[in-house]
């Protein structure tokens, strides 16, 4: 049990016997560093339920603490705070009590109902950029989190194959393409299609351009540009299953996904299940002529079908057209059942989606809740901002976005050279450099990413991102490497948790509580899906134990059991980097 849980349980038992009442529940606060004490009880809250002095009330409280409870050694009242002090058998005994537990802080039973995950989601018609980086690094690291939390997640995306910009770049392939592969081009598959989008895009704004200087208005232009006419034709002819198209459709889709793959491969993410909106596109049409006998929806003159949101605070939605084909909110919602239909375990459901589409998922979570679903209870938007570059925004059009991979490279690089800078690689070999560049230069991109709380706009900075200094990837992967360089000197064995009782170091208490917060951590982020509060978390811990390292001696200790306790601290430290950055998708390496 937490020490907050003990104290609160002692604290309500207290109140109950001191003055008859029953307190709801317990506010605490850290202890300011000027004040002695382990962990602050606020009184002022109580005053709603007891009548008196706040340092009268605290002042009693405290000496009934004190008094009966074995974890409370003394106490202090400042004003309204009550802060006590813990005894130092309390954390010793939960040292021993977590020292041999794998994986601690994660639930090991999940629970029997499931969420899905959603994220990434791109379209295949060019490559992975570092919008869709922030993206699936946000999806797999709330999947990891929730499972950690105790739940069954099932991580999946919604592959955007088709549509007018499939079919541009099929078009520009076939119009300037000359039967170029990527094994004759020497590009990964997304990168060879996503020039041919580029280069559709040149060529349609070549012919508005020459349409508009023979007289045409520029609006007309845009709309009777030979070259998208064309691309619209081929839709047509996809959607009406003509062989030779869905032939290049497939073979091109083909080179995308084997990109993709790559991309996800050197990321570390994965997925456990993938839908296409090929197959998608005409779910919900059903659902919807179902709900529009029920009364949900309604018909207006055209033929269309629309819902009434109006006394939500919102508008009134289309979710079929006067011809009665889908529009993207009848896919969703005609997705979302399949996937519960496909997986009936399902509970709930993240979409991992860019705040541009704040309003859309606001609707569809509401259509869903009127069509009867219980699940739709459980239905969650994680919202995130852009990324930008100092350089500026992304134009995936214009050929100038930040393609993933070569961001991924770029990292790399940047990590090989301030570590040369640095000089701390002697004994390396090639392969062992290459593989802690990678390290670095992954971990640097992913913590700079994830620190941030997901509704926020990042600025990304790759220089600054892998400082081995403040709070980044590099600078706790490194404490990592310092911690396990402790472990290979201690010339004792480390497996197992002595029976220790002796007066703790004021360093070694202000870690065991960090390490005891984790469970609670992991918890917290999974409720708010928000993997910036467990690097944030982990940022702390390694403060503390580098202010611990600074502080107290570990390897030059005198007494042997001190030596040993601080020695089996510090691989407690270094496992609970590990498995919190294991929630982020981040490795640590042996040594740095």
């Amino acid at each position: 049990m937490s020490l907050q849980k003990v104290i609160s349980q002692s604290v309500i038992k207290a109140v109950g016997d001191l003055y008859e009442t029953e307190l709801p529940t317990v506010e605490f606060q850290p202890t300011r560093k000027d004040f002695e004490g382990d962990i602050t009880v606020v009184v002022f809250p109580m005053l709603r339920f007891v009548k008196g002095n706040p340092v009268e009330i605290g002042t009693k409280i405290g000496e009934y603490l004190q008094e009966n409870v074995d974890e409370v050694a003394k106490f202090n009242v400042v004003k309204g705070f009550l802060n006590l002090v813990i005894d130092d058998v309390f954390y010793l005994n939960f040292f021993n009590s977590i020292y041999a537990e794998t994986d601690f802080g994660y639930v090991k039973t999940p629970s029997k109902d499931a969420v899905m995950v959603e994220y990434s989601s791109p379209n295949t018609n060019k490559p992975l950029h570092l919008g869709h980086i922030r993206n699936n690094l946000l999806g797999y690291s709330v999947s990891e989190i929730l499972k950690a939390a105790g739940k069954k997640v099932y991580k999946t995306q919604i592959v955007n194959d088709r549509g007018i910009h499939i079919c541009k770049s099929m078009l520009a392939w076939l119009r300037f393409g000359d039967d170029e592969t990527p094994e004759s081009s020497g590009l990964k598959g997304d990168h060879l299609v996503g020039k041919y989008y580029v280069a559709f895009d040149k060529a349609y704004k070549e012919q508005i351009a020459e349409l508009v200087a023979n007289g045409t208005e520029k609006g007309k232009a845009e709309k009777e540009a030979p070259i998208l006419l064309e691309a619209q034709e081929m839709l047509r002819k996809w959607e009406g299953g003509d062989a030779e198209t869905v032939a290049l459709w497939k073979k091109m889709n083909g080179w995308v996904y084997e990109g993709f793959d790559i991309t996800y491969k050197n990321l570390g993410v994965d997925f456990d299940k993938l839908y296409y909106e090929s197959d998608t596109y005409l779910l919900g049409r059903d659902v919807v002529k179902d709900g529009l006998e029920r009364g949900i929806f309604f018909k207006k003159e055209d033929g269309s079908v629309w819902i009434d949101l109006t006394d939500e605070g919102l508008d009134e939605k289309i979710v079929l057209r006067s011809d009665g084909t889908a529009v993207y909110m009848t896919q969703d919602i005609g997705t979302a059942i399949q996937r519960v239909t496909d997986h009936p375990d399902i509970n709930g459901m993240v979409y991992t989606v860019g705040n541009e589409q704040d309003y859309h998922f606001k609707v569809l979570f509401l259509i869903l809740k009127k069509l009867g679903y219980d699940w739709a209870q459980q239905l969650y938007h994680l919202s995130y901002g852009m990324v930008d570059l100092p350089s500026g925004k992304m134009k995936s059009r214009e050929g100038t976005v930040v393609d993933a991979d070569d961001l991924i490279e770029s990292m790399e690089n940047t990590a090989e050279s301030i570590s040369e800078e640095l000089g701390k690689l002697d004994g390396y070999s090639d392969a062992e450099k290459k593989q802690l560049y990678r390290t670095i230069g992954l971990g640097a991109l992913k913590y700079y990413i994830l620190k941030v709380d997901p509704k926020k706009r990042i600025l990304f900075n790759p220089e600054e991102s892998v400082d081995f200094q403040g709070n980044t990837g590099p600078f706790i992967q490194y404490t990592y490497a310092r911690i396990q360089s402790i472990l290979r000197k201690a010339d004792f064995d480390v497996s197992t948790a002595l029976d220790m009782t002796f007066e703790l170091h004021e360093k070694e208490k202000e870690l065991l509580k960090q390490i005891q917060l984790f469970p609670e951590t992991v918890q917290l982020a999974a409720e708010n899906y928000s993997p910036a509060l467990i690097a944030n978390y982990t940022y702390d811990l390694v403060k503390e134990f580098n202010s611990f390292y600074q502080q107290v001696s570990i390897l030059g200790e005198a007494d042997e059991q001190k030596k040993h306790f601080r020695v089996q601290l510090s691989k407690k430290v270094g496992e609970v980097i590990q498995s919190a950055f294991r929630l982020l998708g981040i490795d640590v390496p042996e040594r740095m």
